[in-house]
């Protein structure tokens, strides 16, 4: 093997893969940054994940090449960062890159000047450009030293320029929430939806969970049926789709095709976490039994290859296993037939196999085009019959897969990305009421309210017993979030204490009071070329509309106004966008929907308040907010004085607190909440 580099000593699954590259990797720090205003040398910053397919192909071209290394290593001090530890640092250069109107992508290359200015970059280069790219650089910082001072100030200053002005924030500013701009903003999302293959127009397609999120909060709204109807086309063409396995459950990060076929075989905590509270509502606004399956399987994938015995979640699986892309997930026709035996046709058409494979290498990437009842109709088949055929049949298969050569384990843990995995659990809960998935999210709180909470602050990463880098924004927002959501599954008041305790953190040391949103680092954190706020919804929220939500809930549960005043204050600015840009604002769209429409507290309070409480959850209720006590409290404000009347378990239907007549049905709750 050969020898390692710096990079040897981090614990980063993708820092370790580069440790024995001939470049002379450094990982990010003051060591790396010193080295290069000593010595004068440009920076070359290399950014991607441990399961990006195309950050393994650069790196067997041309990083563990020994000529393309000498290069390298003799031009510049070369720094490989993980994103996903690092999404700060990430942030700042993705942005650089398409200032100076490049595809941003990773890996990310950029090259900076020994100041950390960025001048040039890219992603994937093939190895002969990339010896050119580097041979070009490193002559232009040599000859022409001042002009590339003068572009990198000038990417430096558009880093900095402020989001109010860019977006015309301040200005626009309304007095109320007016729900017509939901109908807008819904109105021009559907300009976008592809009504061929689910999802919206184009492709690759990501499942991009927000929108979906947003459209169902809408189509219970509005009760427009167009919306309802786009919503379920989508989640059932992605469930059906390549990019859900369905052998092993869990979504893969996108479909490189518009129909959800052929995906790229990474699958992410992130993206599966959203999917399963994404499903979980679904099946309960729908009754569809279908996506009931399809979160149920989500979860016993993330349990089965992405959990450790303490209930923390691992990151990532790598697309490729023995150094070819999809390999675990594929099957050839004659391996199909060998582990099912003879009887298995109907299966094998029922997944669109064919003899000479349906996609490369003569491989079949399994997926569906119907339901088992149309299925059935066609071939003559009893569904009951299918059905188990089906299900022992994914039970052989994955019981063949396991002996497989298994895709890299990305085995560091993420307190945001836990979160959102945390609250699925929880959503997942309210949909089914699985005990196990309590169970589950309680001990994942566990970690993140003693493992990387010390105490004052929160910590991004988690890997051999050490938490480790500041939290970011993101990590606070979803954390929070997770917790609101384990407290209404819980009412255990201490959870709802420490959502607060961080939600206060965070007040203090991310917001801008000047333009009303809040940074994405803390401002403990390191310095760097520019303090960034994260203000567009992509795979994962937006932090800052996750902080709209999370500051609405915790304004009514503890009775905390500066909290509401935040909130409103921060959505007000925003809502002009809204109807413009609702692809990348679905999340605003849905904080807004809060404050547009009416927002319900619940307090079921008696010895049957359990019981009462997971029939209201049986009707999806995206704006509220259900809490079971049985006894009277006033452990949290939004408990005291609900009393217990004539000894009946008594529910309290209130709006900011300020409640209706108790009453002692769900049928007479649901009526007040839907008048």
């Amino acid at each position: 093997m050969p020898k390692a580099n710096k990079l040897i000593h981090e614990s980063s699954p993708y820092l370790l893969q580069h440790a024995h590259n001939p470049v002379e990797w450094q990982a990010w720090g003051k060591e790396a940054l010193n080295q290069a205003a000593t010595e004068d040398k440009p920076i070359l910053l290399s950014i991607g994940y441990a399961a990006c397919h195309w950050c393994h192909v650069m790196e067997h071209e041309s990083f563990e090449d020994e000529n393309v290394a000498k290069v390298m290593n003799e031009n510049y001090v070369c720094i490989k960062l993980d994103r996903e530890e690092r999404p700060d640092i990430d942030q700042i250069y993705m942005d650089a890159i398409q200032t100076m109107g490049l595809n941003g992508g990773w890996p990310l290359n950029v090259f900076l000047m020994p100041n950390q200015k960025p001048f040039y970059g890219g992603t994937y280069f093939p190895k002969t450009k990339w010896l050119e790219v580097l041979d070009k650089v490193a002559v232009a910082f040599q000859n022409s030293r001042t002009q590339l001072d003068e572009s990198a100030d000038k990417f430096a200053l558009a880093l900095n320029a402020s989001d109010s002005e860019k977006l015309n924030l301040g200005s626009l500013q309304a007095d109320t929430f007016d729900a017509t701009i939901l109908s807008e903003a819904y109105q021009k999302l559907s300009n976008s939806l592809d009504w061929d293959n689910g999802g919206t127009l184009g492709a690759p397609k990501f499942p991009m969970p927000v929108i979906w999120k947003f459209l169902m909060n809408y189509a219970y709204q509005s009760q427009n049926p167009e919306s309802k109807k786009a919503l379920e086309f989508t989640l059932t063409s992605m469930a059906n789709g390549g990019i859900y396995d369905q052998v092993g459950g869990g979504f893969a990060r996108y479909s490189v095709d518009a129909e959800w076929f052929a995906p790229h075989f990474e699958k992410m905590l992130y993206d599966n976490g959203q999917l399963i509270s994404l499903f979980a509502d679904a099946y309960r606004f729908t009754k569809n039994s279908y996506f009931k399956e399809i979160f149920e399987d989500s979860i016993r994938f993330s349990v089965r290859e992405l959990m450790d015995s303490y209930c923390r979640f691992y990151s990532a699986l790598d697309a490729d296993s023995e150094g070819e892309e999809g390999k675990f997930y594929t099957w050839t026709y004659q391996e199909l037939k060998k582990i099912l035996g003879e009887d298995a046709n109907a299966v094998l058409k029922f997944y669109n196999v064919t003899e000479n494979g349906n996609w490369e290498n003569n491989r079949n990437i399994l997926f569906r085009h119907s339901t088992i009842d149309d299925f059935c109709k066609v071939e003559k088949l009893d569904p009951k019959d299918f059905e188990e055929k089906l299900s022992s049949t994914n039970a052989q298969l994955l019981e063949a897969r396991e002996a497989r050569i298994r895709p890299a384990l990305d085995d560091k843990i993420l307190t945001g990305w836990n979160a959102l995995q945390m609250k699925g659990l929880c959503d997942a809960y309210k949909a089914n009421q699985d005990e196990k998935y309590k169970a589950i999210a309680q001990d994942n709180f566990v970690f993140l309210s003693e493992f990387v909470w010390d105490g004052s602050q929160l910590s991004r990463s988690f890997k051999n017993g050490q938490a480790k880098l500041n939290g970011y924004l993101e990590d606070y927002a979803l954390t929070i979030q997770a917790s609101l959501a384990l407290f209404e599954i819980t009412s255990d008041a201490t959870i709802l204490d420490f959502a607060e305790k961080l939600a206060n953190y965070t007040v203090k040391n991310f917001y801008d009071d000047k333009e009303k949103l809040f940074f994405y680092t803390d401002k403990s954190s390191e310095t760097l070329i520019a303090r960034k706020k994260e203000i567009f919804d992509n795979v994962i929220p937006s932090s800052n509309s996750v902080m709209i939500e999370n500051l609405h809930w915790l304004g009514i549960l503890k009775g905390n106004s500066s909290f509401t005043d935040i909130s409103e204050q921060m959505l007000k600015q925003m809502q002009h966008l809204l109807p413009r840009e609702p692809k990348f604002l679905a999340n605003y769209a849905s904080a807004f929907a809060l404050k547009a429409y009416q927002s319900f507290d619940v307090v079921i309070v008696g010895k049957d308040a359990k019981k009462l409480q997971k029939k209201l959850w049986t009707h999806y209720l995206p704006h509220t907010f259900i809490m079971a006590i049985e006894e009277e409290s006033d452990l949290q404000v939004v408990w005291k004085g609900k009393e217990i009347i004539n000894t009946k378990t008594t529910i309290y239907v209130c709006e900011n607190n300020a409640c209706q007549q108790p009453v002692y049905s769900v049928e007479e709750a649901l009526a007040q909440l839907k008048k």
